[in-house]
């Protein structure tokens, strides 16, 4: 699996809010799988980090790329896999979120017709955390 490389990372967040250590939402280890054959959907994996005092809740994700973006969470019930939309992801001040397979992550839906580079927005109500670009991958 080709692990995308972020290019560059921008955070929106007002200059008081940032800490002394650097921004206030740091995103690392971006992977965004190309989607597979007939599907229209492909899968997007990260590290979301708060540097921050206060509580961060991610409420959206949105993409230029894609139609629709939403969190999801699989968990296995009763031996079953279940998939389930998130409506927000918390992350505590000072702590790390992980989308990883098995687990919470995102959907991205409905996608563009070139994949090659992929733009994420995170948003907190209506403000832009931070955006991202980054490199699509294969699917694993």
């Amino acid at each position: 699996m080709i692990r995308a490389i972020v290019i560059s990372a921008i955070v929106l967040l007002a200059s008081g809010c940032q800490g002394p250590s650097g921004p206030p939402v740091e995103i690392l280890d971006v992977e965004v799988t190309a989607p597979r054959g007939g599907m229209g959907m492909s899968a997007g994996y990260l590290s979301i980090t708060n540097n921050s005092d206060a509580l961060v809740s991610i409420t959206r994700v949105a993409s230029p790329q894609y139609g629709k973006i939403e969190l999801h969470e699989s968990t296995l019930v009763d031996g079953v896999a279940r998939m389930r939309p998130v409506e927000s992801l918390e992350i505590a001040a000072g702590d790390t979120v992980t989308l990883e397979r098995g687990g919470k992550h995102l959907m991205l839906m409905q996608p563009a017709d070139s994949l090659d580079n992929v733009t994420l927005n995170f948003y907190s109500g209506d403000a832009l955390l931070v955006s991202i670009e980054t490199r699509v991958g294969e699917a694993g």
